[in-house]
């Protein structure tokens, strides 16, 4: 039973301050699973960044490692959102994480090996992006499970805060356990991925939250008879000011299998039918697409400032202290109106400084651009990460969270392919600057595409059932 007592502003706003929130059961577990599955994340595109730089020494093969952590999300991504509507999500979570430690095990053993093929690394990242795969839909809707009402966009900031904190520790620990050993980073890892799958277990969703049968846990999770799931008839959250963003689901109830591939893809169809939800989510894939040149940093590091593993770790450390001290100041302050220009003005700041990173060859500018453009970041995830689970019903929201993860590692991990492949061919420092510019212009084109967003002001109050 919640022990936090929500309070109203005077606009009539529902909320949970963030002492109130820790104590609600499950919060602190489900925490501290993020913190350590992003912190082993990090450690391994960190340590896994360099250690093929170290082999190869060309920028294509950091894009190829973007491109083979983004595949098994694309490929799984209605089996997965499925998974996290139909089953236990901290069973999912805990499945995935197990394949998660067997490949960052595997990692370790092949660093010592010492055979300098690239591929059998590429096939490993494959199944650590499998496992994860599994893990992110069912780990990211968790929260909204959890939270007090009212309390969702602090929760969210909190949650926010542990990634960034874990991407800070995250990097400069690679960097200096990969001066150790190459393993070494991989090792502490496996240890890491362990702890986190213990925690989930924990974290217990409110029963009011959460729709799908458990009884479904014995069965196909593409097979099970489509009346386990009743979208709404009308998801009407976003409120009067946004009310032209108002999502229509089917309420109809079909048994057949066009009916089953119907819901599957439940996941575009909410996405698709509301503007707002389309243009926050395709705004974080074309934006990063583009300005992905954080993939890039092994090679800046190298070539343009040379600094060696532990100079990698505090760049990538950088971008994690720029956006935890705003999440922090988010988790205080949440953003509350003018949801979305603000959104739009912080992903033009992310364009403009990625810009500056491929123009210079100085360690401090370059330090100041991977913290500016990942504060900046930081407030567009903070939007995004509140306004999908808001505006998403329970039984659907794994589905949307598993598209709205493949979009996401889309502008990553497709965005790191997209730098390698220019790097490669226009020279890295160049390939970021055209990545930065190309952000901005598409800033410039979703406010004249999305006017929705543009007018876009406050959060809804709560998830719908």
């Amino acid at each position: 039973m919640s022990t936090t007592s929500p309070t109203e502003n005077s606009d009539g706003v529902v909320s949970v301050s963030a002492k109130e929130l820790l104590r609600t059961p499950s919060v602190v577990p489900l925490l501290l699973t993020s913190f350590f599955t992003v912190m082993v994340t990090m450690m391994q595109i960190t340590a896994l960044g360099k250690y093929l730089y170290d082999l190869s020494q060309r920028d294509l093969d950091l894009g190829l490692l973007g491109l083979a952590q983004f595949a098994p999300a694309f490929l799984l991504m209605t089996v997965s959102g499925s998974f996290a509507d139909r089953f236990d999500r901290r069973r999912v979570v805990a499945g995935g994480l197990l394949v998660e430690l067997l490949c960052s095990a595997a990692l370790a053993w092949y660093a010592v090996s010492g055979n300098s093929e690239v591929w059998p690394i590429f096939s490993l990242v494959i199944v650590f992006g499998t496992g994860r795969a599994f893990v992110n839909p069912s780990l990211r809707s968790m929260p909204a499970d959890i939270a007090p009402d009212g309390g969702l966009p602090r929760m969210i900031a909190l949650n926010v805060t542990c990634w960034q904190a874990a991407m800070i520790i995250g990097p400069v620990l690679a960097g200096f356990l990969y001066v150790v050993s190459p393993a070494a980073p991989f090792m502490a890892a496996t240890v890491l991925t362990a702890v986190a799958a213990a925690l989930i277990g924990f974290a217990r969703a409110r029963p009011d939250r959460v729709t799908h049968d458990p009884a479904l846990s014995q069965k196909s999770a593409l097979s099970a008879p489509s009346d386990e799931y009743r979208p709404a008839e009308t998801l009407d959250v976003l409120g009067e000011e946004n009310a032209d963003t108002i999502i229509h689901a089917d309420p109809t109830v079909e048994t057949s299998t066009e009916s089953r591939w119907h819901q599957t893809f439940e996941g575009f169809r909410v996405i698709r039918k509301s503007p707002a939800l389309l243009g926050v989510i395709s705004l974080d894939l074309f934006a990063v697409l583009f300005g992905g040149a954080v993939a890039l940093l092994p090679a800046i590091a190298e070539t343009r400032l040379g600094v060696g593993a532990i100079g990698l770790g505090w760049l990538r450390a950088a971008g994690g202290i720029g956006a935890a001290l705003v999440t922090i100041i988010l988790s205080a302050r949440p953003i509350q109106r003018r949801v979305g220009p603000i959104m739009f003005a912080a992903v033009a700041v992310f364009g403009l400084f990625t810009v500056v990173l491929g123009i210079t060859r100085s360690f401090v500018i370059a330090f100041g651009c991977m913290f500016f453009l990942s504060a900046a970041d930081s407030i567009s995830v903070f939007i995004r990460s509140s306004l999908v689970p808001l505006v998403t019903p329970s039984a659907a929201r794994g589905r949307v969270m598993a598209v709205e993860g493949v979009f996401i590692g889309a502008s990553n991990e497709l965005g790191a392919f997209e730098s390698g492949v220019a790097g490669q061919l226009l020279g890295t420092g160049r390939a970021v600057a055209f990545g930065g510019i190309a952000t901005i212009g598409v800033v410039i084109a979703w406010i004249l595409m999305f006017p929705v967003l543009r007018r876009f002001d406050r959060f809804p109050q709560r998830p719908p059932d």
